[in-house]
């Protein structure tokens, strides 16, 4: 019986998971070769299927459905070697380690020991590749022979790297298609070699991930150029009060949908390319280099070619975002104009509404005088009428008489009852 309450689901998968991805222990002498492809979310089953393939051909257990990483030996035609394979956000890495008894450097890559053809049919598109040699540490004229040799002259970077148990040299060039490292083996354990070339290749990897943005951005600036100019000649039309409202809020709306446009295009790569960047110094950082005379060390290197790389594209997404933010108070200070135009316009209407509620209401003044008039005239006539008849019936009624007394009475109170007709109307008014 268990003495703690029971485990959360996950518990066993995130215990495991920073043990997920160990280095692999590599002793000198030694080769690798790496390759980081770029798969697409459809072509993940595919790459799944390419390697337990590989596992099934060599007899090998493959790796468990749904695996993320995975490591075998392999014993082919072409000898030993060590595959590990590793499943990231938006690449795939391959690395395969093999002993090296070659007298030259990357006279024989590791990769070679490999069925021919199985890597070239991975499906994605290959982004970084490097190989790298681990060397028992030779005397410093042979050494500067293999150098020679495997950097073809070209200028080196390298540093003495892990506390002084190894130094290490590349070009950061392509030689064939790959990148290549020259790893000396002081007095390196084999767990320390193998983080070694793990860091080495993540470098490479991560780097050419990172400059991915690198195009985005060039193209981009030439755009963000124009559109700023743009932007700036329809907020200096805003400000002078000139042009037309409804083609400056058309001219905002087309430069507002280019700068989101060029976001959206854009945001992906360059939210990548600061993480990738990030990635790069912390692996150039746990190398520990020291300076080796003559030679810039790794982060010198990176700090003169890479990062204004990097700093180029930053600056193009930060320029984005205030192009953005910058239409956004142009589109706002139109609408401000917008607005007060129409505020006046419609005071202006008011003030014509008010001017003719008025003519109506004088207009309907004297249609009710000339209407009480009216009435007094026509009941005064009744009256006169009636007193008439009377006086015919023999009654001692003067019938002017008493149609001169009626007209004031009748007057009051038809004035009576148009005005208890006005407070009527004017409470229903009020009600509704």
């Amino acid at each position: 019986m268990s003495m703690f309450p029971p485990d959360h689901a996950l518990r066993t998968t995130l215990a495991d998971e920073i043990h997920a991805r160990p280095p692999e222990a590599v002793e000198a002498p030694a080769r690798a070769s790496y390759v980081a492809v770029l798969v697409e979310a459809d072509q993940r089953t595919r790459e799944f299927g390419h390697l337990c393939s590989l596992c099934d051909s060599l007899g090998v257990e493959p790796p468990l459905p749904g695996a993320s990483h995975f490591r075998a030996e392999f014993n082919t035609e072409r000898g030993h070697c060590r595959l590990k394979w590793e499943r990231h956000g938006e690449f795939s890495g391959y690395t395969v380690i093999a002993a090296d008894v070659n007298e030259r450097p990357f006279q024989a890559v590791a990769a070679s020991l490999l069925p021919e053809g199985w890597l070239a049919a991975l499906p994605g598109a290959t982004i970084a590749a490097a190989h790298a040699t681990l060397l028992v540490a030779p005397e410093e004229t042979r050494l500067a022979g293999l150098l020679e040799q495997a950097f073809a002259g070209q200028t080196v970077a390298g540093a003495v790297v892990a506390d002084g148990a190894a130094r290490v040299y590349t070009d950061f060039r392509l030689h064939e298609g790959c990148t290549r490292f020259v790893l000396v083996d002081n007095h390196l354990t084999e767990r320390q070699a193998g983080r070694t070339l793990q860091r080495l290749f993540e470098i490479e990897a991560y780097r050419t991930l990172a400059l991915l943005a690198l195009p985005i951005a060039r193209r981009q600036g030439p755009r963000i150029v124009q559109i700023e100019a743009a932007l700036a000649q329809l907020t200096d039309g805003i400000a002078r009060g000139e042009g037309d409202d409804e083609v400056l809020l058309h001219e905002l709306t087309r430069l507002a949908a280019e700068v989101e446009s060029g976001l959206a295009a854009s945001q992906f790569r360059f939210g990548a390319c600061r993480a990738y960047e990030d990635l790069v110094m912390r692996r150039i950082a746990e190398l520990r280099e020291q300076r080796l005379s003559g030679v810039p060390p790794i982060e010198e290197f990176m700090a003169r070619r890479f990062r204004p790389a990097v700093a180029t594209c930053a600056t193009v997404s930060q320029r984005l975002h205030d192009l953005s933010e910058r239409v956004a108070q142009a589109s706002a200070l139109l609408s401000t104009r917008v607005d007060i135009t129409r505020e006046r316009q419609n005071q202006a209407l008011l003030a014509s509404m008010d001017r003719r509620a008025k003519l109506q209401l004088r207009l309907q003044q004297t249609v009710e005088g000339l209407s009480v008039a009216a009435i007094c005239y026509y009941v005064a006539g009744l009256v006169g009428y009636g007193a008439k008849g009377l006086k015919a019936g023999g009654l001692p009624v003067n019938a002017d008489l008493l149609t001169g007394l009626s007209i004031p009475l009748v007057a009051v109170a038809v004035v009576l009852a148009v005005r208890r007709a006005r407070r009527r109307v004017a409470a229903d008014e009020a009600a509704h």
